[in-house]
């Protein structure tokens, strides 16, 4: 995926971005200015040296940048906080930034006695162009060749301003204990500039979570945000730091949005991330200024919970249609395209919302025959809601709706669904799937669980939930289930929180049951039987 500007500023753009020294260059001239007193000769302070050896200024550039990216701080304190002198593409995690903020970045909590004070610490304080041009170099991946943003456009914002995504204030993050905040940005778009970034993301987070709710924060001329995960070993060959470059070959879906939103799951279920989870975070922003450049950021506030509180996992997938010919004729053009999955299991449905560009002029969802004909009418995205049937049908593409269904909606996905979008192109060309705004698309987004959502209550040892007794609960070896009423229930399953059957089924003969758990790892489980849905601690 490219930036796409228009063709004058695209042309000064490129050749501005010729004509600067690469951005390494740009940070080590900062530091030659205003740290050598401190970090230069041959007793630099904290064992820094800033000046650099070799024979031309990229060099020497090189140099010092071989002593702070992926370098542990000598500071223990910022050593125990898993930062790293420049962590690439992550300014948050980098000791180095952190010591020049100085409140730059709001998010950024001032420094601590034992991280000693603000740097430069001779009174020449960078100023926030400069501490801006620091703070890109290491969002753009810390790199040591090339120009990765224009450094004349972060001079222009801090000298003559411009349009900004918050300007009343950054989102304020979750409270302590309940969750986090995920950042992406800021970058610079200059006037009438459009571009589309992926940012790999490490949580590092101390444990397993499952999240019930994220709230979306980013501006109006953001076109949508997404949140993906890697999967097996696909964040490895992914460079850090911002990037055009999808490389989606080993990734899911984590959920998708066109505005800012609050994604607040249904009680008893929950996104489940491992601790060592990695996301790929995506935002398309365009500077509708012509005048002005913007400065482009987004946030995610993520809420969690302790790993078994949900009785079930939501999933999130992108359903594409990568081929859909678009004449630019003023005439309405209809793509239709079939989802299913022969043989496969019931999913159940929260949320479908539908995605075009500006020539979109609609989206429907239907339920799927099993002759492979349109059933039953499940969304339109010209109606308030997602719901079908509105009196005054009015599709907005820049705010296509969500629908939602609680209880959960059944669907045989051996049948399926058919989405269908329109479009009326009027514009310079004829136009077909892609990424930017000139290009078009069709994709559906589904959030969905696979089995039921049932209520699930804390179980402690010898309680009666409902039909079901445990006991004990913890459990060690055995786990004793029993019916009160003595029915013989034929289908009782274990469950892992991913959703992984890990006891085949057992027969409830009498309505007791002994299961043998001897051999799972410690930890909760989920019990199904007859349709009754139960927690059991495995110590």
């Amino acid at each position: 995926m490219k930036i796409r500007l228009s063709v004058l500023l695209s042309l000064s753009f490129a050749a501005a971005l010729a004509q600067t020294p690469a951005s390494i260059v740009e940070v080590h001239r900062i530091f030659q200015n205003k740290c050598v007193s401190c970090h230069g000769g041959t007793t630099p302070a904290a064992g820094l040296n800033l000046q650099g050896t070799g024979t031309t200024e990229l060099s020497r550039a090189q140099n010092v940048a071989s002593r702070l990216v992926n370098i542990n701080p000598v500071n223990t304190y910022a050593l125990s906080a898993g930062q790293k002198r420049v962590y690439p593409g992550r300014p948050d995690r980098s000791f180095l930034f952190k010591k020049i903020n100085a409140g730059l970045e709001p998010t950024i909590p001032a420094l601590v006695a034992q991280e000693g004070t603000v740097m430069p610490g001779n009174g020449s304080l960078l100023t926030d162009a400069e501490k801006e041009v620091v703070r890109q170099w290491i969002l753009y991946g810390a790199k040591t060749l090339g120009t990765q943003f224009d450094k004349s456009l972060v001079d222009e914002f801090y000298t003559s301003g411009g349009e900004t995504s918050f300007p009343l204030g950054v989102p304020p993050a979750p409270p302590a204990g309940e969750g986090f905040q995920i950042k992406m940005g800021p970058f610079f778009l200059p006037p009438s500039g459009e571009v589309e970034y992926f940012q790999k993301y490490e949580l590092g987070l101390p444990a397993n979570v499952e999240v019930n709710r994220m709230d979306f924060e980013f501006s109006p001329y953001s076109h949508h945000f997404i949140i993906y995960n890697f999967t097996g070993s696909g964040a490895n060959s992914i460079p850090a730091g911002l990037r055009t470059s999808a490389n989606h070959s080993q990734i899911n879906l984590v959920a998708a949005v066109q505005e800012s939103f609050t994604l607040d799951l249904p009680q008893n279920t929950a996104f489940f991330w491992d601790k060592n989870i990695v996301l790929d975070l995506n935002t398309h922003y365009i500077n509708y200024s012509a005048l002005k450049p913007f400065r482009a950021e987004a946030y995610v506030n993520v809420y969690t919970q302790a790993p078994g509180t949900a009785g079930q996992q939501m999933f999130a997938t992108l359903l594409v249609n990568p081929n859909i010919p678009i004449p630019n004729t003023g005439d309405l053009i209809t793509h239709t395209r079939s989802e299913y999955q022969t043989g496969a299991d019931s999913i159940y449905i929260w949320g479908l919302m539908g995605h075009t560009h500006k020539y979109g002029q609609g989206y429907k969802v239907w339920k799927r025959q099993p002759n492979g004909q349109k059933g039953e009418l499940l969304y339109d995205a010209s109606c308030p809601d997602g719901e079908p049937g509105c009196v005054a049908p009015w599709f907005d593409y820049r705010h296509i709706p969500m629908r939602y269904w609680e209880p959960l909606m059944p669907l045989k996905w051996g049948n399926g669904l058919i989405h269908e979008a329109q479009w009326m192109n009027d514009g310079p060309a004829s136009v077909n799937f892609g990424p930017t705004s000139d290009d078009e698309m069709m994709v559906l987004i589904a959030f969905y669980t696979e089995e039921p959502v049932q209520a699930v209550s804390a179980v402690q040892e010898g309680d009666t939930q409902g039909d079901m007794r445990l006991s004990p609960n913890p459990a060690g070896e055995f786990l004793r289930v029993e019916m009160p009423d003595g029915r013989d229930w034929p289908d009782l399953r274990v469950f892992d929180l991913t959703g992984r059957e890990v006891l085949s089924r057992q027969s409830l003969s009498g309505g007791v049951a002994l299961v043998d758990v001897s051999a799972l790892v410690p930890g909760v489980y989920i019990i199904q039987a007859g349709g009754v849905v139960r927690k059991v601690v495995v110590e």
